[in-house]
């Protein structure tokens, strides 16, 4: 009769011993993120974030919204989530925050993070939520056809006063507004009440009130990370908002 060796019965007598040990040992970490980018903005302000992210082994998707229809924005979101080959952490930033808190429902995401980002509940908008806590900035303004948008001389100061004004002006040269329909959307779905959530938390923000981040935050018990930066943290300091991310992924 064949008999096994006596190092392989001794692992299986230890495992059977301890079941409640051999479940507990952590779990892989989540490989994929999405990020949805800010309004005003498009997906390649991620650029410092997706490199950080690359560089430490993760799969990184990025999705082109056009700000036009938050149930647009969605459902876009929703078909790269469709594209990933595994659980995701699903990342927003500003107005990103509405999108991942809808998209957020796709059995793909396994948490979500708010950089700087609003983050509804059922029921709320965008535009709800900065009447609860007006933003510090007053030039976030609509054009004729309904699209809010920053007048270019102030965009570095109110967007991210933290980069260089250089680059500050070249994204101010290629705004994408945001259309007064996509901010005055309510939210039907608010994923965070039952995925893990986390926040980047940003201190100097002038578009979406520091302490209005921190109502939302608290509220949704996302684990906050607070950070001394704009708006556009992502921005400027992308390695501090990565580390977050990896942090959703970890579970930790």
């Amino acid at each position: 009769m064949f008999k096994l060796p006596k190092k392989i019965v001794g692992a299986l007598i230890v495992v059977a011993a301890f079941p409640a040990a051999a479940s507990s040992l952590p779990q892989t970490k989540v490989h994929n993120i999405v990020l949805v980018h800010s309004a005003l903005v498009d997906g390649s302000s991620w650029k410092g974030v997706y490199d950080q992210l690359t560089k430490d082994g993760f799969k990184v998707s990025i999705v082109a919204h056009t700000q036009t229809s938050l149930a647009e924005d969605v459902a876009a979101t929703k078909r790269v989530l469709d594209q990933q080959d595994g659980p995701a952490v699903l990342v927003g930033a500003s107005y990103g925050g509405s999108i991942i808190t809808q998209a957020g429902d796709h059995p793909n995401v396994k948490s979500l993070v708010y950089v700087a980002a609003m983050q509804p509940d059922v029921g709320e908008s965008l535009v709800d939520l900065s009447s609860k806590i007006p933003p510090i900035s007053t030039h976030l303004l609509p054009d004729a056809h309904g699209f809010l948008s920053l007048d270019p001389k102030v965009f570095h100061a109110d967007f991210a006063a933290d980069i260089p004004k250089a680059q500050a002006d070249f994204l101010a040269a290629g705004q994408m507004p945001l259309a007064v329909a996509a901010a005055s959307a309510k939210t039907t779905v608010a994923a965070w009440h039952d995925k893990p959530s986390y926040a980047v938390l940003a201190t100097e923000d002038q578009l979406i009130d520091p302490k209005l981040q921190r109502y939302m935050y608290t509220r949704g018990n996302d684990k906050i990370t607070e950070v001394k930066a704009s708006h556009g943290v992502f921005l400027s300091q992308p390695t501090r908002v990565a580390k977050v991310i990896e942090k959703a992924a970890a579970g930790l």
